[in-house]
């Protein structure tokens, strides 16, 4: 691998499949970070230190906010001490994870990667010593921001999205390109994005109390106000460009009824393009009836920036000019 002089990287472990071995009910994340990098052959030397850090250990299913906060928290402590960061995670809630950093660590002064796969570390043909090496081999160019490298592709962690459950080449950055890739070992930059500006800022505050529902023909108001009386916040998926049901099982009413206290974000089912709330009728009565339009964010991005919006400030004036403003390069601002 080709390396930087003098650069010392460190490399978090959360769990996932890249840390899972088989056992009599499955495979379960248990190999600690050290083994990972012994059996994808990662090699440490004087030019390029690697220290390892098993900060979890589980099934990324199992990733709840709270752990957003630890893993956030011991990459803001190690920052002055390392030139890049690589956290190891299960694919599952990757995107969920690499979207609510990119919120919770602002202005950051290194790389932050996270990486994993879709084969264990312990299995022949793994994808973790590639997806490994895209990772560290990244981490080394010293490129600030929160990132995902997968199949040797690296994407900006706000913009990920899980687009294949078994295929080895399971993640795609949603509207908007891919930052660089591994040719060899040489890292190919397609994007660069302007270096942060200011002081790093470690931003925990989050309110995990909000659903995520997705519209679907015959959702009836009663489901959604049954819902809403649980949650601080709901984010509905919608078809399309956007808009919300009112003949036959009037969602609309409901929906105009909860926006009036809570936040409701619209995002949609398409991987692409983002909502466009003015483009059609039932657009624009979603509009009218106070649902905040997601742009072209990511599901995840969505879910995790109004979760961290509703840390700050429960005023939903408040909360929608968080949601238009582009914090983490998670919005286009056409789409604003």
């Amino acid at each position: 691998m080709e390396t930087v002089k003098g650069v010392r990287l460190l490399v978090i472990g959360t769990g996932g499949t890249i840390a899972s071995a088989k056992t009599e009910r499955g495979y379960k994340a248990q190999l600690g970070i050290s083994e990972i990098l012994d059996i994808a052959g990662v090699k440490r030397h004087n030019s390029l230190t690697i220290d390892c850090w098993d900060l979890l250990n589980i099934d990324s299913t199992l990733i709840q906010p709270e752990d957003w906060t630890k893993i956030g928290k011991a990459v803001y402590e190690s920052i002055p001490e390392y030139d890049g960061i690589v956290i190891t995670h299960g694919t599952d809630t990757i995107a969920y994870t690499s979207s609510a950093l990119s919120f919770i660590l602002r202005n950051l002064p290194i790389p932050v990667v996270l990486t994993g796969s879709m084969l264990p570390i312990t299995e022949p043909n793994s994808d973790a010593p590639e997806n490994l090496k895209t990772a560290i081999r990244f981490a080394m160019e010293g490129t600030p921001g929160v990132y995902v490298a997968f199949r040797n592709k690296v994407m900006l962690g706000t913009r990920v999205s899980k687009v294949h459950s078994i295929g080895l080449n399971a993640f795609q950055s949603i509207n908007y390109p891919d930052i660089a890739y591994l040719k060899g070992d040489k890292i190919i930059f397609q994007h660069r994005i302007q270096p942060p500006l200011g002081e790093t800022i470690f931003d925990p505050a989050l309110d995990p109390k909000v659903a995520y529902l997705r519209l679907t023909p015959g959702l009836s108001p009663e489901t959604f106000l049954a819902v809403e009386k649980t949650v601080h916040g709901i984010v509905l998926e919608g078809y399309g460009a956007g808009g919300i049901p009112y003949r036959g099982r009037d969602l609309l009413t409901a929906v105009s009824i909860v926006a009036s206290k809570k936040p409701v974000l619209m995002t949609t089912q398409a991987l692409y393009g983002g909502v466009d709330l003015t483009r059609y009728e039932v657009g624009r009565r979603a509009l009218e009836a106070g649902v905040i339009p997601a742009g072209d964010m990511t599901k995840e991005a969505a879910l995790t920036k109004l979760m961290w919006a509703m840390g700050h400030t429960r005023n939903l004036e408040e909360i929608r000019e968080i949601m238009k403003r582009n914090i983490a390069m998670e919005l286009s601002s056409q789409l604003l």
